[in-house]
């Protein structure tokens, strides 16, 4: 053994196994480093460790074999005192070097989470339903005027949201609640289907400034009524009636309370009737804010009405805030005056209520959608969910928070906790599903579209999400099933352009021309932005169709409707890349590829992980039309292997299916590399 071992020192086999380690542990450092950056696909570095690992028997082998001298390289002699013995040593080192080296690839496989199919969610035992959990269903609007249904609503959010600060208690989210009707017969069912054991049913009647407030707390699990009470009070002492109604709920259900939590229970967030009017009514109009940016506008109005009648009113501060934050993030509005308006309004309530989970709220949304600093959100949003431990809202954020990371599996793990407290939520369940469609993972996608479906069927918006799965999996049969609700008067801009999409897929031009026609006239009463979208969305149609001519036109109304815009907000990606789809079809080659690149510089991929790459598409769309097929291909090829959540004109990002059908893309086909991409199996 003695001379088998001075024979490894004599052919330096000690010294290259050390010197290989190290320098192949470099070289993994700085690769793990570096990839992402260029955004090389995620089985790369995987595919390189392994190779890396592999190299190391080979280079024990060729250090034994060869030797370096005099900068040439030349076969080590052969010492005549080497032993039958140590030459079967000599093939065991060669061995036990490929199984250490082989030993991290088979751990990094075995172990690694797609192994765990972390992204899969697993089936689980049905959780047990807590004591101390309670829903608080709608109120029923008992005044003679129908349009005061606003402050029955109000009402019962304000309990709930006291509810919602408690610890203790475990309170189901207005999402989920807002879909049953006031005092229904069937509270049994209600409570199994939200798992609850308790439901709190009301009624109010508001007239000049008299409140009647109804109540009854019912413990389902044993069909019995906890308590009822009947509340008479003035408007501008309302306050009370909520405080008394959730310190109520909270000694039936026996939940231990924080002094923290006793105070928020009988806060009372401003003196001003007028000016709690005003508030309860921007909530209204920012609920049905996700399908509708004229609501978001309209509780805007309403906010800023209560904080002028009510300067030291916090919390609408802080909704004035958010609000004003949200349309700057949707690209509706991203002028500077937008943003000061979230930023002033989140400083008065700073100055305030600086330490109120409401306010902190508010200031995780301004750092998430007008600062884009995704770290610092998440680290405030999990600060406010220790102080909101019954709020959904709060796990709806930090998953959204953690997709645009990049961080897919975390993101499903957030939504799932919001579920817990929102089971019915169908924008939590929307969220989950497309999400696993960023991902490509369309079967889960599908069974989640279907869970929420069973909650409100027939909701044309999800079942036009649902067919885009189909779409990206080429089966245009099963999509066209569930669009064919879908027409020219429908009002919800998602289901039209998942319905446009299919026209173009089936290459039915003439139909998809005839379907925008009675849209054409609406578009004088668009907002800007959307105006410009739709514009280039019709040019795109016609230039599909080979229509040059009618192409020309609509994209230079498209150009005449986004330059301003670009101008007056030149921070809007979206504006950009629509203004570069335009410029391209008009032949401006220059001005097309500046606008598609400064939309990926405005929104990378390295910030942005859902919405990134799909300026990067919108780039190959512009590089194909003016005739950058090559440049165009290799843009497609890295974002088959990405997640991400679509594109203006595609609700989807691109599978070899959607290559394969999309007519956008015919100026490719003849190109054998981008054949290859259409015949691809699914990433």
């Amino acid at each position: 053994m003695s001379s088998f071992f001075n024979e490894l020192k004599q052919r330096k086999v000690y010294r290259v196994a050390v010197g290989y380690a190290i320098v192949a542990w470099l070289v993994v450092q700085i690769s793990a480093t570096v990839m992402p950056a260029y955004h090389a696909p995620e089985w790369i570095l995987p595919l390189f460790i392994t190779a890396v690992a592999l190299g190391f028997p080979v280079a024990l082998v060729l250090a034994w074999v060869f030797d370096i001298k005099e900068g040439a390289i030349k076969k080590a002699p052969t010492v005549a005192t080497l032993s039958g013995a140590n030459k079967r040593r000599v093939w065991l080192l060669a061995v036990v070097g490929l199984i250490i080296s082989s030993l991290p690839i088979g751990v990094y496989w075995l172990w690694h989470p797609w192994r765990k199919a972390v992204l899969q969610p697993a089936p689980a035992a049905t959780p047990a339903i807590l004591e101390k959990s309670v829903a608080v269903l709608p109120f029923e609007n008992l005044s003679s005027d129908p349009d005061n249904a606003y402050f029955a609503d109000g009402i019962q959010e304000e309990i709930r949201t006291r509810l919602a600060r408690i610890a203790d208690l475990k309170v189901i989210s207005r999402n989920s609640t807002q879909r049953y009707q006031s005092k229904p017969g069937n509270l049994a069912e209600i409570a199994k289907q939200l798992r609850v054991a308790h439901i709190l049913e009301g009624s109010v009647q508001k007239a000049a400034d008299q409140v009647r407030v109804n109540v009854q707390l019912v413990n389902v699990q044993t069909d019995s009524q906890l308590w009822a009470e009947t509340y008479d009070r003035k408007l501008n002492d309302i306050f009370s009636v909520e405080s008394e109604i959730a310190k109520r709920i909270a000694e039936s259900l026996q939940a231990k309370l924080t002094g923290r939590e006793e105070q928020a229970l009988v806060a009372k967030p401003t003196n001003n009737p007028e000016a709690y009017d005003a508030y309860l009514r921007g909530l209204v109009f920012e609920a049905r804010s996700n399908y509708s940016s004229d609501a978001l506008l309209k509780a805007i109005g309403l906010y800023e009405r209560a904080v002028q009648l009510d300067s030291n009113f916090a919390i609408a501060w802080a909704r004035l805030s958010g609000a004003n934050a949200l349309l700057y993030f949707n690209r509706n509005d991203t002028t500077a005056a937008r943003r000061d308006s979230a930023k002033v309004a989140l400083e008065n309530a700073q100055k305030l209520q600086p330490s109120s989970p409401e306010t902190l709220l508010f200031v995780a949304y301004y750092q998430y959608w007008v600062q884009r600093d995704y770290e610092l959100a998440k680290t405030t949003f999990e600060r406010v969910s220790k102080m909101l431990p019954g709020s959904g809202e709060v796990s709806y954020a930090l998953g959204a928070v953690a997709r645009r990371e990049g961080l897919w599996d975390e993101s499903v793990a957030y939504w799932e906790r919001g579920l817990a407290l929102d089971p019915l939520n169908t924008a939590l369940l929307t969220e989950v599903a497309w999400t696993y469609a960023a991902l490509r993972q369309f079967p889960t996608a599908l069974k989640l579209y279907d869970r929420a479906l069973d909650i409100v069927p027939n909701e044309l918006s999800l079942m036009a999400l649902k067919a885009s799965i189909y779409q990206a999996e080429g089966n245009l049969q099963e999509a066209a099933k569930l669009l064919v609700q879908v027409n020219g008067q429908t009002n919800s801009d998602a289901a039209v352009r998942i319905k446009l999409a299919q026209l173009r897929l089936e290459r039915n031009q003439t139909e998809a021309a005839r379907f925008v026609q009675p849209r054409q006239a609406r578009l004088h009463f668009a907002s800007g932005i959307d105006k410009g979208i739709k514009q280039g969305g019709l040019a795109l149609i016609q230039r599909v169709a080979g229509d040059t001519t009618s192409a020309k036109a609509a994209a230079e109304q498209a150009r005449n409707t986004l330059e301003p815009l670009s101008k007056d907000q030149p921070d809007n990606a979206f504006v950009a890349s629509a203004l570069a789809v335009a410029y391209a079809i008009l032949d401006e080659k220059g001005s097309a590829i500046n606008e598609a690149e400064r939309a990926i510089r405005l929104v990378p991929s390295s910030k942005d992980r859902v919405s990134g790459p799909g300026f990067e598409e919108n780039l190959a769309l512009v590089e194909m039309i003016i005739g950058e097929n090559s440049r165009a291909i290799s843009t497609l090829t890295r974002l088959l292997q990405t997640p991400y959540g679509g594109w203006l004109y595609s609700p989807a990002p691109i599978t070899p299916a959607l290559l394969r059908l999309d007519p956008l893309w015919d100026p490719l086909r003849a190109d054998p590399a981008f054949q290859k991409l259409c015949q691809e199996k699914q990433p």
